[in-house]
């Protein structure tokens, strides 16, 4: 079991509890799961169709790498012509994480990625949505542990939603900031 699993059960649900005034341990809030996004539908438009190809299995690979799971390739549902955008061409990638595998991957979110992040002086409360989900973006995946920077070719951001089932920002907030999340006051 990862630490902030451990962590979890162990401090956070009875400070939750504490807290909010839950009276069942199973009422405290919890994470259900996490969605890695990327988009590269501008690095591919206008390449021929071995560069195209070139690109998306690269970054299907690093996404891959970073959730520890094959990632779903998303594709166009219309085409735009202003974009040079057709129907079916692959855009974008996505990968959905839970279980064991997300609480490692947000452990190294926390103490890694975010630490080693440019600029970064802490997550803004406007990234959560009413719902207690939070939505950060990290500008580029070398930040990960897992990537190589020599052996990368290409660089691309990443869109990260933690999902929970919290049913207020507040709890929401709280629950993040007892996990170790750097969450600006």
């Amino acid at each position: 079991m990862s630490d902030l699993k451990e962590n979890y059960f162990k401090k956070i649900v009875p400070h939750m509890m504490e807290r909010f005034g839950y009276k069942s341990p199973m009422a405290v809030p919890n994470i259900q799961k996490v969605v890695l996004n990327t988009g590269f539908g501008k690095m591919i438009v206008g390449k021929t169709g071995e560069e195209e190809k070139k690109i998306v299995e690269e970054i299907l690979a690093n996404v891959a790498l970073i959730a520890g799971q094959r990632p779903l390739l998303t594709k166009a549902h219309a085409s735009v012509s202003g974009f040079k955008l057709r129907k079916g061409l692959p855009i974008g990638a996505k990968a959905t994480i839970r279980g064991n595998r997300m609480y490692d991957f947000l452990e190294r979110l926390v103490k890694i990625v975010l630490p080693r992040s440019r600029d970064f002086q802490g997550i803004p409360p406007s990234s959560f949505d009413k719902h207690g989900n939070l939505t950060i973006g990290v500008k580029e995946h070398l930040f990960f542990p897992e990537i190589a920077p020599e052996k990368v070719h290409i660089s691309f951001g990443l869109e990260i939603t933690v999902a929970t089932n919290a049913k207020t920002k507040e709890e929401s907030v709280e629950l993040f900031r007892l996990m170790g999340f750097p969450i600006k006051q």
